[in-house]
């Protein structure tokens, strides 16, 4: 029986011994067929020529091939390079696939061109006409994006060799209107360790970096860092002509550590952090916005017709921390829901830890106690009437400021000097206190055009802390439906706000920094609410160099405005949304048009409503005030240059009250 075993195992040696010297013999033309049927396979499948001048061993599982070149039919050539080294197994000769344990390639060169609508890739891109199509899921309709980025992926890591080599690789796009080109001098791969350096021009944008990660193509893991090797930094490119931006930073590191392809949705997690990164774009500020530390632990989902950041995704911001979900459905309905979440923050670390540029009035702010924030938004972009928007930011009963920064907020309890801005332009300093003549206080206005003012403007004044939620979901759906700040849903808080501290830019940062100061003032009880109402009345723009309650008496009625009656108190209130167009109101005769007509009862009917007029102070409210001063002057003595459709300044008037509790 033993005799068996052992002459069985012989043969069995022998077998294999026979089959590996056979291979070893007929090594070379095994390799030479494998790459005849790579290139017929190529040449076949697409409308190119295909070239390797030369393919042997070096040694027993390496080869060279030597160069080789990919040209398109009647088209540029695409790609050469001088030598390619590399170490197979013969496993894949046997299938007629190479995979490469060990990959060398030295001078190569990839090059696009396009030439008016000819490309000499564009077949790289085209349906293959041999493949048959698929049936379409009729209940899934566009493409799955997960599905083909798994792909990707797969393809990319299955593909990576254990060791690389490549040394003076470049890449080129050529066309009437772009040009890039993308030098490596070297790229290395051994052990799991990456290591490059990288040169890219985007037409004149040059940026340089180093580059250095890890991979582990079993576990489709990779992590790799950016380092710019120049004081520019990384510079992102295209971004300035399609989004009017420019971005930079020092140094970026992506990695991705899980993905996971199950019931047609890709999973993927990892984590990219940013160091010095600067942002600049009007809509969002009118400085550079300097980030010191940002990074992201994602995980993000994307399936068919839906991309999903799960809500196990952190973003820090310096020392500031969150948890993140935001999720966009295209189908059956074009759905946007996020939801933040932060972690409580000690209160200077929370000012500390807005990036600087974005919020100057916030800087250098010392508080006591913490912080925490929280926002839920949710809108049906197909059906703008369901907006949800709740956002909240709460404190410690122990949170106060204990030291101002670059500004006093309370320096608005006192007299203090206010500028006024056109166009980013100073206009006009005026002291905003008792030495100002043309300054009243809140008692000396008329409480007809007090009153008219809070029904228009803010009729919660009084008793909300600032904010008014349905306001701001109005306005976020009127700006979603044009596209841009048409509205702002502002209380009065956040018009003083605006007014004292900030700009009259409409971006982003300043909304922003708008609604802090204004939680600060409110929640802090900085600022009485009738100290508040009195610094508006005394700032507000009213006309042309007009500015207060005082001066917009004198400059339309001559008079004080202690002494405004009802129809002129509601005239001023009507122009405060937009006081430069103050002669649209008037014809040429200094007669107030029709159209104003339907503001006045909307208002005054509000007021009796409210019991802040009479019956009888209704019943006599007409459109009807008469011009004094240089208001006079300007209107009646001026051709009537304003045409204005009545039913256009009908919707202007009344989509300016933002806080109306009908």
């Amino acid at each position: 029986m033993k005799n068996k075993i052992l002459i069985w195992a012989g043969g069995v040696l022998a077998f294999f011994a026979l089959l590996f010297i056979l291979l070893f013999a007929f090594r070379s033309k095994l390799l030479s067929y494998t790459v005849d049927r790579v290139i017929t396979k190529v040449e076949n499948r697409y409308p190119v020529d295909m070239h390797i001048n030369k393919a042997e061993f070096v040694d027993w599982n390496s080869v060279v091939l030597s160069d080789i070149s990919l040209v398109p039919h009647n088209r540029d050539t695409l790609f050469t390079t001088d030598s390619v080294y590399a170490t197979v197994g013969f496993r894949s000769l046997l299938k007629g696939r190479i995979v490469f344990k060990r990959l060398e390639v030295s001078n190569g060169y990839l090059t696009a061109v396009k030439r008016g609508d000819e490309t000499n890739f564009d077949f790289l891109l085209k349906k293959d006409e041999k493949t048959p199509e698929q049936p379409k899921d009729s209940t899934a309709a566009g493409r799955n994006y997960g599905q083909l980025l798994n792909r990707l992926i797969e393809t990319a890591f299955d593909n990576v060799p254990d060791q690389v080599d490549f040394k003076n690789l470049n890449a080129s796009y050529a066309s009437t209107s772009r040009n890039i080109d993308i030098r490596m001098p070297y790229l290395l791969i051994d052990k799991g360790n990456i290591e490059s350096d990288v040169y890219i021009k985007t037409d004149s944008l040059v940026n340089s970096m180093h580059v250095k990660g890890t991979i582990d193509p079993r576990d489709y893991n990779i992590s790799a860092s950016l380092y710019a090797t120049d004081t520019a930094g990384i510079r992102l490119p295209y971004v300035k002509e399609r989004f009017d931006a420019t971005v930079a930073f020092d140094t970026l590191h992506l990695s991705l550590t899980d993905k996971k392809y199950r019931n047609d949705n890709l999973t993927v997690r990892g984590n990219a952090m940013v160091n010095n990164l600067v942002v600049n774009q009007p809509k969002i500020a009118s400085e550079d916005v300097h980030v010191a530390e940002g990074e992201v632990d994602y995980v993000v989902t994307i399936g068919p017709n839906l991309y999903v950041v799960d809500s196990l995704t952190e973003v820090r911001v310096n020392k500031a921390k969150a948890k993140v979900y935001a999720a966009y459905q295209n189908r059956p309905s074009r759905i946007i829901d996020l939801k933040v979440k932060s972690d409580e923050i000690q209160g200077t670390d929370f000012f500390a830890s807005l990036p600087t540029g974005l919020f100057e009035n916030l800087e250098g702010i010392q508080a006591e106690g913490w912080l925490q924030y929280d926002l839920n938004f949710h809108v049906d972009l197909d059906s703008l009437g369901q907006v949800v928007f709740d956002s909240d930011l709460d404190a410690s009963e122990d949170f106060k400021i204990v030291k101002w920064g670059n500004t006093n907020i309370e320096k608005i309890n006192g007299s203090f000097t206010h500028t006024m801005y056109e166009y980013g332009k100073p206009i006009r300093t005026f002291t905003v206190g008792p030495a100002n003549p043309f300054y009243a206080p809140l008692h000396t206005i008329s409480p007809y055009l007090r009153n008219a003012i809070l029904t228009a403007e803010d009729a919660g004044f009084y008793s909300h802390n600032g904010f008014h939620e349905e306001a701001f979901r109005q306005a976020i759906i009127k700006n979603l439906k044009e596209g841009d700040f048409a509205r702002g849903g502002s209380t009065i808080s956040m018009q003083l706000v605006k007014n004292v501290f900030l700009t009259r830019q409409k971006t982003v940062a300043r909304k922003v920094e708008e609604a802090i100061i204004v939680w600060l003032i409110e929640n802090l009880d900085l600022v009485s609410k009738n100290r508040m109402f009195e610094v508006y009345l005394n700032i507000i723009e009213w006309g042309p160099d007009v500015y207060g309650a005082k001066d917009a008496s004198r400059f339309y009625f001559g008079k004080q405005p202690s002494e405004l009656n009802l129809a002129e108190a509601i005239f001023l209130t009507s122009i405060i949304p937009s006081p430069k167009r103050y002669r649209a109101s008037f014809d040429s005769a200094g007669n107030l048009r029709s159209w104003k007509s339907g503001y006045y009862r909307l208002i005054g009917g509000i007021m009796l409503r409210r019991g802040l007029i009479s019956q009888e102070e209704y019943e006599n409210l007409y459109p009807n005030v008469h011009l004094y001063g240089r208001a006079r002057d300007l209107i009646v003595t001026e051709p009537d240059t304003s045409v204005v459709e009545e039913e256009e300044m009908n919707q202007f008037e009344l989509e300016s009250i933002d806080m109306l509790n009908f």
